[in-house]
């Protein structure tokens, strides 16, 4: 779909299983749910059990990873997970993410909870403070898994001509994997960010 261009400049990254050569103008950073729903306490994760313990070295190495990508120019792309306040976009009850999904999930058993965990504007919807997005940086709102369902990021990506995708994030089994699998399907190089 993009070719390769003279004057493209092609970096070699030591991936695995293979190393792979990409073009840093034709590459993003994918920034998957860096929010307080999935790495503060008191945020949906906390409430729900699940352990964060490993969110602050997370969020610093990410930090890390976004001001080397915003001083070479590489854009950065966060997308969001997020319901409107009257769940019309969550799903009806017979949706597996009206069912499955933990904030819809959690919203239903604890009524303390209903319209706090993931809703627009929530503070639980947040992009955590030290991540915060730039001037510049596009925010794409996702009401599932896949950062590709129903939203602008392919006709985003395209419009760029952006080809490969550096992927980073939490919830890696889920949302970043999703996006990432939906991402090689439509052409796209996903490649996952391993944080140190």
């Amino acid at each position: 779909m993009f070719p390769v261009t003279e004057g493209d400049v092609m970096v070699l990254l030591n991936a695995r299983p293979r190393p792979v050569r990409i073009d840093h103008a034709r590459t993003a950073i994918v920034v998957v749910d860096m929010q307080n729903a999935f790495v503060s306490a008191g945020g949906m994760f906390d409430l729900a059990g699940i352990d964060i313990s490993g969110a602050a070295p997370a969020i610093e190495a990410n930090r890390r990873l976004l001001g080397v990508a915003r001083e070479n120019g590489v854009p950065v792309v966060y997308l969001q997970m997020s319901y409107k306040p009257d769940l019309s976009d969550a799903g009806d009850p017979s949706s597996p993410n009206y069912q499955k999904e933990l904030g819809m999930v959690l919203m239903r058993e604890r009524p303390e909870l209903r319209g706090r965990l993931l809703i627009d504007d929530s503070w639980d919807w947040r992009i955590v403070d030290a991540l915060k997005p730039r001037q510049g940086d596009k925010v794409i709102r996702k009401s599932r898994y896949s950062g590709f369902c129903n939203t602008e990021l392919e006709a985003y990506l395209h419009g760029r001509k952006i080809r490969h995708l550096l992927f980073t994030g939490v919830a890696t089994n889920i949302c970043v994997d999703a996006t990432a699998r939906d991402a090689y399907s439509r052409e796209f190089w996903p490649i996952l960010v391993r944080m140190r």
